[in-house]
């Protein structure tokens, strides 16, 4: 029992719940899966990279262990878990897929094939170029530091980033209700787009597009929807198709070749699917035309072979590869990033407006900051100068003081008191100084070395420099379009640097059918007594012994394009595609029929082809006492199961017999009929009315209370006999009656 309860509270359960879900999900939308928009990087990136810069790995120094990398991340500024810290730090050295990885690596770090980079402890790391212009002037103050997590060290919040990182490498981000996927774009373009933007602010995303066209992939490969673009630049989001690309070469023995030259975007680093996607098609037959899939690329480059064989048609087969593989995909665009801890889906212009803000901000700061540095440098080489003109004053001023600090008072106050000077004029002198505190700490500070004319000419030289670039400070922080020149002129310096042609073609094509090619040829279809189904070539139906064939009491010949047509009790008919029942060796069980179509638990009449079907007239019997017949033509129908017959309530079908020309126009086909009580009629199949399928037919017999139909049978002119239930019975002891009328006792 709980007696004190002062410091229980009290809350609503579901409210609860409501809060900590926000607040779970605020923390992976703003501290781990989308980027800010300044710099682009998300949070374990940009804490791998500081990380990297405290180690001093910039790219003139050695690589280091990846695992003391992973360490140093986790430790001060990541707490989540070396693997995913490490996974984000391969994907920076990527170059398949950032247009400017921002780590060198050193050893395996995966590959384009899907290949897994080593465990940390093998392999090592540094800073690559372009992240050097995510990091450079940190020192500076340019951007905020915060606490860590535990506060032992400061982190910044946001890296001051000179090149608009978030276009030219793009990233992937899936947060809670959220996802962000912002694709690479080549580095000259961005740039080029940006500083149209700082020339004209009032540009228009259209004409933005005459410098950013398109994304631009570093695997390749081609945009096929161009004219959607503009609608995605402007929205923010949409969907870009984009395909592999590919060259024909001729082959050996007349073969024409298949070459992949790059592949899509959405499969860098798992090119091996798309070669296994290759292989299985030819493997499993989708593609009768492919002879041979095979992969060759290199270091040079990717280069996968698709041989094809002789005389087919290579445009169709592309079209069916780029339907049914990985060589077209879509890749959806969300231009979803952070702003000001809220995130924001961007359009094109809106991107490039908050990387110029995020610019002249720290160019501001940088400019303020080397304003001051040339400032304060100023006054004390001013200093110094003046110094070197009462330098006699000065050393007397030393000699007579008792200590720093009054030597130092005496230099900034020209405060006398108890320095003994040589002479009363050198004291009067002394009392007119008036150095700042800065100028006094390098007066005393300086070796008599500067008193050199050589070092006092170099102090004047450097007083002009300095008057000269403090002057240039002020006008770029007073003329928005003077800093723009710099920013500008610092971007042309990074599109020099990073600038590489575009990759990915840029094309409007219309989605084209895959025409199969098919090789008509005959088929044995084999249906056991359980309803397994299974086909069989010619060739392979031959070498069957007659005892394997009886446990088939269903065997079709049919062609590979024709479909099997089942008709049920229930009165249903359902259609099978020929190709669709797996090729088996006799020895195989095959598919149930219920697999293949929705026949379920229905009762199986009929088993036929739709070729033979089509030609053929059909004879309905129903428990119920009905008849009709309907011309194979009626079935002739795309879906995959219909109604065959009408039935009345609790009625169902009891045999569906085929008639074929040759039977009809023999004539004289007579129609017999077994009760369950033992009744039997037979009567002229002619009596029986032609009917659409949709009729319920017209009476066969007049059934006693309790009584229906059990079978139905045609018959041929002279034939003596019929099977029914394993039994062979007498057709002539089947007396000829009217349709309609009572059957009468069977002896047969």
């Amino acid at each position: 029992m709980i007696k004190n309860t002062e410091n229980i509270i009290q809350m609503d359960f579901s409210e609860e719940m409501k809060n900590s879900y926000r607040d779970y999900a605020m923390s992976v939308i703003i501290a781990r899966a989308l980027p800010d928009v300044r710099d682009g990087l998300k949070p374990v990136q940009r804490r791998i990279l500081y990380a990297m810069s405290e180690l001093g790995l910039d790219p003139k120094k050695p690589h280091r262990k990846s695992a003391r990398i992973v360490g140093d991340t986790m430790g001060k500024f990541h707490p989540h878990g070396d693997s995913s810290i490490y996974e984000a730090l391969v994907h920076m050295t990527e170059d398949y897929s950032l247009s400017i990885p921002l780590v060198d690596g050193h050893g395996n770090f995966g590959s384009i094939d899907g290949d897994g980079a080593a465990a940390m402890r093998y392999t090592e790391a540094r800073l690559s170029d372009g992240a050097m212009t995510l990091l450079d002037h940190l020192e500076k103050g340019l951007v905020e530091f915060i606490p860590n997590f535990d506060d032992s060290e400061k982190e910044p919040t946001v890296l001051p980033a000179m090149i608009p990182n978030l276009l030219i490498n793009g990233t992937t981000g899936i947060a809670v209700g959220m996802a962000t996927n912002i694709p690479p774009h080549n580095p000259g373009e961005v740039i080029d787009g940006v500083m149209a933007y700082m020339d004209h602010q009032d540009i228009t995303i259209e004409k933005l597009m005459k410098y950013i066209p398109a994304p631009d992939f570093p695997t390749g490969g081609s945009i096929i929807n161009t004219n959607d673009i503009k609608q995605i630049y402007e929205a923010g989001e949409g969907k870009i198709r984009i395909r592999a690309k590919v060259e024909i070469e001729n082959g050996e023995n007349g073969r024409k070749n298949i070459i992949i030259t790059e592949i899509p975007y959405t499969i860098a680093g798992n090119k091996t699917k798309l070669v296994e996607s290759l292989a299985s098609l030819m493997k499993d037959k989708v593609f009768d035309e492919i002879f041979d899939v095979r992969d060759e690329s290199s270091k040079e480059g990717i280069r996968i072979v698709v041989e094809v064989k002789k005389d087919r048609d290579i445009d169709n087969l592309l079209n069916g590869l780029y339907k049914k593989t990985p060589l077209e995909d879509t890749y959806g665009v969300n231009l979803l990033a952070v702003k000001e801890q809220q995130p924001i889906v961007f359009n094109l212009k809106m991107m490039i407006q908050e990387f110029v803000r995020f610019q002249e901000e720290l160019y501001t700061k940088e400019y303020q900051h080397m304003l001051n540095k040339a400032e304060n440098r100023l006054e004390i080489v001013d200093g110094l100068i003046r110094a070197t003109d009462v330098i006699d004053l000065i050393i007397e001023i030393l000699r007579g003081s008792s200590s720093i600090k009054q030597a130092k008072a005496c230099l900034i106050n020209g405060d006398t008191t108890e320095i003994k000077f040589k002479t009363k004029a050198s004291e009067k002198e002394a009392l007119k100084l008036n150095f700042t505190e800065r100028q006094a700490e390098a007066i005393l500070a300086m070796p008599l070395s500067k008193l050199i004319g050589l070092e006092i000419l170099k102090l004047h030289e450097e007083n002009d420099e300095l008057i000269k670039n403090i002057d240039e400070y002020k006008a770029i922080l007073g003329d928005i379009n003077e800093l723009y020149k710099v920013i500008k002129g610092r971007l042309k310096e990074f599109k020099k640097a990073f600038h590489t042609p575009r990759r990915t073609l840029l094309l409007n094509v219309e989605n084209a059918d895959y025409i199969e090619e098919v090789k008509i040829e005959d088929i044995y279809i084999l249906i056991d007594r359980f309803g397994y189904t299974k086909s069989l070539d010619v060739s392979s139906y031959t070498r069957v012994s007659e005892d394997n064939l009886k446990e088939y009491p269903h065997i079709l010949l049919m062609k590979n394009t024709d479909k099997l047509c089942i008709f049920t009790a229930e009165g249903n008919m359902y259609q099978v595609k020929a190709s669709a029942i797996p090729k088996c060796k006799i020895k195989d069980k095959g598919v149930l029929i219920q697999t293949l179509c929705k026949v379920d638990k229905e009762t199986i009449l009929l088993y036929t082809s739709f070729e033979e079907l089509f030609e053929s007239q059909l004879v309905f019997s129903t428990k119920g006492g009905y008849i009709k017949q309907v011309s194979g033509v009626e079935f002739e129908t795309i879906r995959s199961m219909i109604s065959a017959t009408k039935l009345e309530e609790g009625d169902e079908v009891v045999n569906v017999v085929m008639l074929f020309a040759g039977d009809i126009l023999a004539g004289d086909l007579k129609v017999i009929l077994l009760t369950e009580k033992g009744l039997s009629l037979g009567f002229p199949l002619e009596e029986v009315s032609e009917m659409k399928k949709t009729g319920r037919g017209v009476k066969s017999i007049e059934l006693e209370k309790n009584d229906t139909v059990a079978y139905t049978t045609v018959l041929k002119p002279n034939t003596d006999t019929f099977e029914f239930n394993g039994k062979t019975l007498s057709a002539k002891k089947v007396r000829n009656r009217k349709r309609g009328q009572k059957g009468q006792k069977a002896q047969l």
